[in-house]
C-alpha cells in the first residue's frame, strides 16, 4: 500500500499588507501542477462518503479523478451534471463543515480541498474560453416562473431547463445573482464570476427579467395564469438590529445596506461610481458570521484605521468559516469577544460616535448548543466609533407572503413547504433556500432547489 500523502496543497493568496487595500480576488487559485499534485491524494474510496456530505451530490471522486488525469475538460463536465454554479460553489461554500468533513483522510488532519479543486475545474473551463452546453431533453411545452435569481431560483432554472421546460427568472434588481451580487464582496467572489454563471443559464436557454418586484410589478397569483409552475426563492432580505438606543443615528447601518452599497451599487469604487459613501475611521461589526466578517474586512478596504468585530461570545463560538476569520486576522480586524453593545450615542450632527458596551461571561449551553452568553454586572465601558454595522442575522423578504395569503406562513415568517419537495400549501407553487429555512448557506440553498425541481419535473409531466 502506497503511503498517504497528507501534504494539503494551500492556495497562494495575495499577501495581507497588499490586500487589505485592494478589493481584488484574496486567493488567487490554484495552478495546474498543485491542483494535479492535490488531486492525486484522493483516495478513490468505492463509498465516497464526501458524496453523502454534498447537497446536490457531486460525483466528487469522479471529477477529482479527471483532474488526476489532466482531462480538465472531463472534470468540469462531470461538475455539471450536478452543478451549474462550480466557479460561486468552489469560492463560497463551506466544505469543511460538508463533503470536506467526510473526507476518510480527515483523520489524518487532511482532508482532499475538494472546493479548490471544483474551483479550479471551474477556471480551466474559463482559461479554454470555451463551454460546453450540454444537450437538453426535447421540449415539454411547460412553462415556468422563478422568482428570486439566487442560488436556489438559479439551481431550479439550470435543472428544469435541463428537462425541456421553459424558464423564466424574475429579478427585483437591476443586476440577477441575488445574495451572490449584493451580499459576498468582490475580494472573496468576484461579480464576473457570477456574471458568467448567470450568462451560462441564459445560454442554456432560461429568461432573465431584471427590474421585475413579484408583489409590487406583479402577483404571485397573476404570474400562475401565465405560467404551468411557480417556484419562489427569494432569499432572506429583512435585516435584523440590536434594538438598542442610537440605532438610528446616521453613520448605521445594517449589513445588508452596507455590502449592498459596496458590491452591488460599487460604492467602494467612487467617485468612479454612482454612489457616495462614508469612509469611516473607527467602525464596529456586530455579530460573529461570514457576513459580519465581509463587513469588517470591506471597512478596511474603505480606508478605516480601526474595524472591529464586536462578538458576545468567545472565540471558540465564532459561526464563521475559519478561513473567513483568519483571513480577517490577518488583515488586522479587530476582535472584541464576550462584548454586547447596550447603547449608542451620537454628535450634535447627529452622527454615532460613541458605543457603550458590557463584558459577558458564558454559561450553560442553549438550544443552539453554544454556551450561552451571560452579562457581567457593572462591566459597562465604551469604545469611540464613527461607523456601525449590525450583521446578526436576517429573516425571510416578506413581500411574496404578505401580499399572498394562500400561502401558509410561519411564525419566523417563512414560508412553509415541504423540505424534500420544496411544495407549499399554495397549488402549482414550490419554494426553497433561505425564503424556507431562514438565512444559511448558498450551497443548502442550492440543494433545496434541486428538491424543488425534482418535484416541479415530475407534477408538470403528470399534469
Amino acid at each position: 500500500m502506497s503511503k498517504l500523502d497528507l501534504n494539503r496543497r494551500e492556495m497562494p493568496k495575495q499577501s495581507p499588507e497588499i490586500r487589505k487595500s485592494n478589493f481584488n480576488e484574496v486567493a488567487f487559485g490554484y495552478t495546474k501542477e498543485l491542483a494535479v499534485a492535490e488531486a492525486s491524494r484522493c483516495l478513490q474510496c468505492k463509498k465516497p462518503r464526501c458524496v453523502e456530505g454534498c447537497p446536490v451530490d457531486i460525483n466528487i471522486p469522479g471529477f477529482i479523478k479527471c483532474i488526476v488525469n489532466s482531462e480538465f475538460t472531463g472534470a468540469i463536465r462531470v461538475i455539471k451534471e450536478k452543478n451549474c454554479l462550480p466557479a460561486v460553489c468552489g469560492r463560497v461554500c463551506p466544505q469543511e463543515e460538508q463533503c470536506e468533513s467526510k473526507c476518510v483522510l480527515l483523520k489524518q488532519g487532511a482532508p482532499i480541498a475538494i472546493g479548490r479543486l471544483e474551483r479550479f475545474a471551474a477556471e480551466m473551463e474559463v482559461a479554454r474560453e470555451k463551454f460546453e452546453l450540454p444537450e437538453k431533453n426535447p421540449p415539454t411545452g411547460k412553462k415556468v416562473a422563478v422568482i428570486g435569481s439566487g442560488p436556489a431560483g438559479i439551481t431550479v432554472a439550470g435543472d428544469l431547463i435541463m428537462l425541456g421546460h421553459e424558464v423564466t427568472i424574475f429579478e427585483a434588481l437591476h443586476a440577477a445573482g441575488g445574495v451572490l451580487t449584493y451580499g459576498i464582496p468582490e475580494f472573496r467572489l468576484p461579480k464576473k464570476v457570477v456574471n458568467r454563471e448567470m450568462e451560462y443559464i441564459q445560454r442554456l436557454g432560461v429568461k432573465l427579467i431584471t427590474n421585475f418586484v413579484v408583489g409590487k410589478t406583479r402577483s404571485l397569483q397573476t404570474l400562475l395564469k401565465q405560467y404551468d409552475a411557480v417556484f419562489v426563492g427569494t432569499g432572506a432580505g429583512l435585516p435584523w438590529f440590536m434594538n438598542i438606543a442610537g440605532e438610528n443615528y446616521n453613520g448605521c447601518y445594517s449589513a445588508n445596506e452596507f455590502l449592498t452599497r459596496m458590491n452591488l451599487m460599487k460604492g467602494y469604487q467612487f467617485p468612479n461610481s454612482f454612489t457616495p459613501i462614508i469612509r469611516h475611521k473607527k467602525i464596529a461589526i456586530i455579530g460573529g458570521g461570514n457576513v459580519a466578517m465581509d463587513c469588517a474586512r470591506t471597512a478596511l478596504r474603505l480606508g478605516a484605521k480601526e474595524s472591529y468585530i464586536v462578538y458576545r461570545r468567545s472565540e471558540a463560538e465564532l459561526p464563521a468559516r475559519l478561513e473567513e476569520y483568519e483571513n480577517a486576522v490577518e488583515e488586522g480586524v479587530i476582535f472584541h469577544f464576550l462584548t454586547l453593545p447596550v447603547k449608542l450615542t451620537a454628535d450634535q450632527s447627529g452622527w454615532v460616535k460613541e458605543m457603550e458596551c458590557l463584558k459577558m461571561k458564558l454559561g450553560e449551553p442553549d438550544a443552539s448548543g453554544r454556551r450561552r452568553p451571560i452579562p457581567i454586572d457593572n462591566s459597562n465601558f465604551t469604545m469611540p466609533i464613527d461607523g456601525y454595522v449590525v450583521a446578526i442575522g436576517n429573516s425571510p423578504n416578506p413581500l411574496i407572503p404578505s401580499t399572498t395569503p394562500e400561502l401558509e406562513v410561519s411564525k419566523k415568517g417563512t414560508i412553509v413547504a415541504d423540505l424534500e419537495t420544496g411544495k407549499t400549501s399554495m397549488d402549482r407553487v414550490w419554494a426553497g433556500g433561505d425564503i424556507v429555512t431562514g438565512a444559511a448557506t448558498v450551497i443548502l440553498a442550492m440543494g433545496a432547489g434541486k428538491k424543488a425541481a425534482r418535484s416541479m419535473h415530475e407534477y408538470l409531466m403528470k399534469n
